[in-house]
C-alpha cells in the first residue's frame, strides 16, 4: 500500500467519523452524565478567571470546607485543560467544550483503521483484505454506539483511549526489529519520545495509565536475551528504552503533581485508596461514616465475593459486550486467537489489567462507572477481534461452498451495519435524557422562587443528591448528599456555613429521602417546601419527583 493510499484512507474513515460525531453531539445539549459536567464546569471557572475550582463537593475525605473549592481532588485534569482552549477563543457554551470531545473521538477510528492494518500485515492477508478489513474496522469504530456517545462528552473516556491506542501501536514498532548491534541507534528514535508523551498525558487523563506504563516495562523486559542473540537487549539498553518514555512521562506530569502538592497536599489524587474499600456505591459521597478496612472487612467473605461477581459481570456485560452487541461478544471470544500477535499483545495486556484490576480492587465503584470511561482501548480490541474472526469464518465458509469472487468486505459490511443500526437506536435516547436533564434545572429555580424560597443566588450552598448538576446547571454551590442519618446531613450543613436546603430529584438516593419518614432523631429537622404543581406539562415533567426540604435545626 502507497503512502498516499494510506492517508486518503485515514482522511476517509477520521472524515466520517467527524461527521458521525457532529450529528450525534447535536442531540446532547446539556452534559451528562454528572463527570461530564465537572468537566465541563472546571473548564468555565478557568476561562472566567476564577481558577481551577469547582462549585460543587462531593468528596468530603480532605479537610477543605469552603466552596468552591480546588478542582481534582479525585480525577485528572487533561479534558478540562483541553476543553479551555476553544472555549478561551469561541466562547463559553457546551457546545465549544463538546467540540474537543468531537475531535478526539473522531481519532480514535483513525486508530482503530491502522491498528487493524497492521495485524492484517502481521497475519500476512493480501493487501485487498488488509486494506477492507483495516477500513472496516476504522469505519465500525465510527459508528459503535460507545466510542460514538462518548465522543460527544468532554470526559476523560475517549482521550484516555486515544492515548492507549497510540501508545499501543508505538510499542509493537519500538519492539519489531533493530538487531543487537542496533539498539543504540534505536534509542535515538523520536517514537520514543512519543510513547513517553503518550504515557504522560494518559496520566493526565486516567489514573490506570500506570497500566499502560507498566506494559512497556513488561514487554522491553520479555525482550531480555544473552548478549549476542537474534534482536537481544541487553540490561543497561532494556533500562535506556524505559528511561526515556519515563523521563519525558514525568516531565509531563510534573507540573501538575506540583500543583496537587501545593494546593492539595499530595502529589496523587486523593480518596483513591478509600474507594477501594467501599461496600455501597453511595460511598464516595460519605461525610462522618466514611470507607474504611475494617467496615470494609466486617460485611464478611460472602459479600466481599458477591462485591466481585457484581463488579465483573458489570464490567463485562453492561460496559463491554452489551452496549457494542454482537461485535463485542465475537471480539471477546476471537482474543484467544487474534490477540496472540505482537501487534496486538501491548493493548491485550493493557486491556486485560485494567479489566481485572478494577474489577477486584475497585469491584463497588467500577458500577458507578471507574471501567466505563476506561474501556474506550477494549472496545477497539474487541473490534478488530471480532472482523478478524468473520473474516476468517468467510474464508472458510467460502472454500466449503467454492466461492469464486473475494467476498472480504462481508465481514465489514456486517459490522458497520449491525454497529449503525444499535447507534440509531440509542443517540437519540441519550439525547432524551440530556434535554430532560437540562429542563430540571432550568425548572427548579423559578418553582422554588415561586415556593417562597430565595433566588438561587442567595439560596447558599444547596445540599443535592446530583451536586455538580446543580453547581452547573444553577451556576451555585452544591453539597452532595450522603447516604447517612439526618444527624450527619445537619452537620455537613454546619461545616459549609449558610446551607440551608436540601434538594433532592431521584427517589433512589441510598436512605433518601425515604428515612425522614421514619422519623428518628433529627428527621424534624427537615420541614419539606411544596414547589407546588406546575401548570405546564413539560415543566411539570421536568420536575416530577423533585422534593425540597429546608433545614430548620442549627
Amino acid at each position: 500500500m502507497i503512502r498516499r493510499e494510506l492517508w486518503l484512507s485515514a482522511a476517509l474513515v477520521g472524515s466520517i467519523a467527524l461527521v458521525v460525531r457532529v450529528v450525534a453531539a447535536s442531540f446532547v445539549p446539556f452534559p451528562i452524565p454528572e463527570d461530564t459536567a465537572y468537566y465541563y464546569g472546571v473548564a468555565r471557572n478557568l476561562v472566567e478567571g476564577r481558577g481551577l475550582v469547582s462549585d460543587a463537593a462531593w468528596s468530603f475525605q480532605s479537610s477543605a470546607s469552603a466552596l468552591p473549592r480546588p478542582a481534582f481532588e479525585v480525577w485528572m485534569p487533561l479534558p478540562t485543560l483541553l476543553a479551555a482552549i476553544p472555549m478561551a477563543i469561541l466562547g463559553t457554551d457546551y457546545r465549544v467544550a463538546q467540540s474537543v470531545a468531537v475531535l478526539i473521538g473522531a481519532l480514535v477510528p483513525v486508530l482503530t483503521w491502522r491498528l487493524a492494518l497492521d495485524v492484517a500485515l502481521e497475519r500476512g492477508l493480501t493487501v485487498t483484505r488488509a486494506r477492507v478489513l483495516a477500513l472496516g474496522a476504522g469505519l465500525t469504530a465510527a459508528v459503535e454506539l460507545p466510542l460514538l456517545v462518548h465522543s460527544t462528552l468532554p470526559d476523560s473516556t475517549a482521550l484516555f483511549a486515544l492515548f492507549v491506542l497510540g501508545a499501543c501501536l508505538l510499542m509493537p514498532r519500538l519492539l519489531r526489529g533493530p538487531r543487537a548491534d542496533r539498539w543504540r541507534d534505536e534509542l535515538r528514535d523520536p517514537r520514543l519520545i512519543g510513547l513517553g508523551l503518550a504515557i504522560g498525558f494518559a496520566a493526565l487523563t486516567r489514573n490506570e495509565a500506570i497500566w499502560l506504563a507498566g506494559t512497556w516495562v513488561l514487554l522491553v523486559a520479555l525482550r531480555l536475551r544473552p548478549a549476542g542473540s537474534d534482536g537481544a537487549i541487553g540490561l543497561s539498553w532494556a533500562i535506556r528504552l524505559v528511561a526515556v518514555p519515563a523521563l519525558v512521562a514525568a516531565a509531563v506530569f510534573a507540573p501538575w503533581a506540583v500543583r496537587n502538592w501545593l494546593v492539595l497536599g499530595s502529589v496523587l489524587p486523593g480518596q483513591t485508596i478509600t474507594n477501594a474499600f467501599s461496600v455501597t456505591g453511595f460511598d464516595i459521597f460519605a461525610f462522618q461514616d466514611p470507607p474504611t478496612l475494617s467496615r470494609y472487612l466486617a460485611v464478611g467473605p460472602a459479600r466481599l465475593l458477591q462485591m466481585r461477581v457484581d463488579g465483573f459481570s458489570h464490567n463485562l456485560l453492561t460496559v463491554l459486550v452489551l452496549p457494542s452487541f454482537p461485535i463485542g461478544l465475537l471480539g471477546l471470544f476471537a482474543l484467544a486467537k487474534v490477540g496472540r500477535g505482537a501487534v496486538l499483545r501491548p493493548l491485550v495486556i493493557v486491556s486485560v489489567v485494567i479489566f481485572a484490576f478494577t474489577t477486584l480492587v475497585f469491584p463497588v465503584a467500577t458500577t458507578w462507572g471507574t471501567y466505563l470511561h476506561a474501556a474506550g482501548a477494549a472496545h477497539v480490541l474487541l473490534i478488530v477481534g471480532c472482523l478478524f474472526a468473520l473474516d476468517g469464518l468467510i474464508v472458510r465458509i467460502g472454500r466449503f461452498r467454492g466461492w469464486t469472487r473475494p467476498v472480504a468486505w462481508l465481514g465489514p459490511a456486517l459490522t458497520v451495519f449491525g454497529a449503525a443500526l444499535f447507534s440509531l437506536a440509542f443517540v437519540p435516547q441519550f439525547g432524551a435524557q440530556s434535554r430532560d436533564v437540562a429542563a430540571r434545572y432550568r425548572a427548579l429555580p423559578a418553582a422554588m422562587t415561586a415556593a417562597g424560597l430565595p433566588a438561587v443566588a442567595r439560596l447558599g450552598p444547596v445540599i443535592s443528591d446530583f451536586p455538580i448538576w446543580w453547581a452547573e446547571g444553577e451556576r451555585a454551590p452544591a453539597l452532595g448528599l450522603p447516604d447517612e442519618s439526618p444527624s450527619s446531613i445537619l452537620a455537613l450543613a454546619r461545616a459549609y456555613p449558610g446551607t440551608r436546603y436540601l434538594v433532592i430529584s431521584s427517589s433512589d438516593h441510598g436512605r433518601w429521602p425515604g428515612v425522614l419518614a421514619e422519623g428518628g432523631s433529627d428527621a424534624a429537622c427537615f420541614r419539606e417546601v411544596d414547589i407546588g404543581t406546575p401548570a405546564d406539562a413539560a415543566t411539570r415533567a421536568a420536575l416530577q419527583g423533585t422534593r425540597v426540604f429546608e433545614l430548620i435545626c442549627r
